[in-house]
């Protein structure tokens, strides 16, 4: 794997060092074993991207973002899958039903430093694009309804980026599902404090308080679902539960909206 650490940006080193050290826990809650060969590979301490709330954060929203997938797919089991600002996640390994298109889209450099890792496979295909321009929609198969992911995405975009991006989403499909993560507007202005991201120079766009903020932007869509990673987090450790009820408007959130 011709992988170096200045390949990846700092933001995308939390949740792969956080997936990492999980699947190599004795009683794993989530098995990732590209992220573990990517962070062996690279050889170097990634400890700071892995603090405790961070890792039970992502660790929480991974096993959320799999079983709303898988029961959306249900429901929809031949249905166009966009993991857009992809990143090195892979989840449709984690959701696979023989039956799904899949495109993990990124941006074009992203996708090249991807490439270096990832080889395109049966349904699951690679493909630069931009959340912000739908140009590359229109090389994609057309489906009854096609599922958009986008997790830990849309938080580091402005609210005129996210207009930007839920048009662009409604103007290219039909129909659809998006399952997206939403940060607060505390966590909007304190990028500085947050246990992982501080140590990061990303900084966080527009938090909401609601999911129905989004709606004011792109009013073909309506609000599903919107579930606090509190609500995972909580069956796990007692701190979990402390900061589910110490917090319980702070942490990020899965919301899914249809249209």
């Amino acid at each position: 794997m011709d992988l170096k650490f200045g390949d990846i940006q700092e933001t995308a080193l939390i949740p792969l060092a956080i997936k990492a050290s999980e699947t190599a826990r004795p009683n794993a809650r989530i098995k990732d074993l590209k992220a573990k060969e990517i962070i062996d590979t690279l050889g170097v301490d990634v400890s700071k991207f892995d603090p405790f709330l961070s890792h039970e954060g992502v660790v929480a929203r991974t096993i959320m973002y799999r079983d709303e997938l898988k029961r959306r797919l249900k429901e929809y089991p031949d249905a166009l899958c966009i993991n857009l600002g992809c990143g090195f996640d892979d989840k449709f390994s984690q959701v696979d039903n023989g039956k799904l298109i899949w495109y993990d889209v990124d941006l074009p450099d992203q996708i090249e430093v991807r490439k270096k890792v990832y080889e395109d496979r049966d349904r699951c295909t690679m493909l630069p694009g931009s959340a912000l321009d739908g140009e590359w929609t229109k090389t994609l198969p057309k489906r009854e309804m096609t599922i958009v992911v986008m997790e830990g995405v849309l938080e580091y975009f402005s609210r005129d980026q996210v207009k930007i991006c839920l048009n662009m989403l409604c103007d290219s499909f039909s129909h659809g599902y998006l399952l997206a993560e939403l940060h607060s507007p505390f966590l909007e202005k304190n990028s500085k404090h947050h246990d992982a991201v501080k140590n990061t120079n990303a900084t966080f766009g527009w938090g909401t308080k609601s999911g129905k903020e989004y709606l004011e932007l792109e009013p073909r869509m309506s609000l599903v679902s919107e579930t606090s990673y509190n609500e995972e987090m909580k069956k796990h450790t007692i701190r979990g539960k402390l900061f589910a009820l110490l917090a319980k408007n702070l942490n990020n959130r899965l919301a899914v909206f249809k249209w």
